[in-house]
């Protein structure tokens, strides 16, 4: 499986961040920077996070510890979807059985 990579410095450079950004952004656990031969990269499936992160930091001028705290709230929010789907399939075979009387 190859993973796609991109070099942080040259991201930066064309996103107009400082490279600082990504590391309070990988110290805060939000992403991951992988090493290879001395150069740091992001995952290329990352980018959409580290995008939204970049407006929220630079943009929205949220600090670090808003940026976590919406990151974690999205988190929940994804969960508790998921959740709410599952449920849904769960009452959907519910009735489809004749059982909408269950009790709960």
């Amino acid at each position: 499986m190859q993973t796609e990579l991109i070099i942080v410095s040259e991201y930066c450079h064309k996103c107009h961040i400082e490279p600082s950004f990504i590391e309070l952004l990988q110290e805060g656990g939000l992403i991951e920077v992988h090493i290879e031969g001395g150069e740091h990269y992001l995952l290329v499936s990352q980018l959409p996070e580290v995008e939204r992160y970049s407006r929220m930091y630079y943009d929205l001028s949220i600090n670090m510890e808003g940026i976590d705290a919406i990151h974690h709230l999205l988190e929940r929010m994804e969960s508790m979807r998921k959740e709410i789907n599952s449920l849904q399939s769960q009452l959907l075979v519910y009735r489809r059985h004749g059982l909408e009387e269950v009790e709960w």
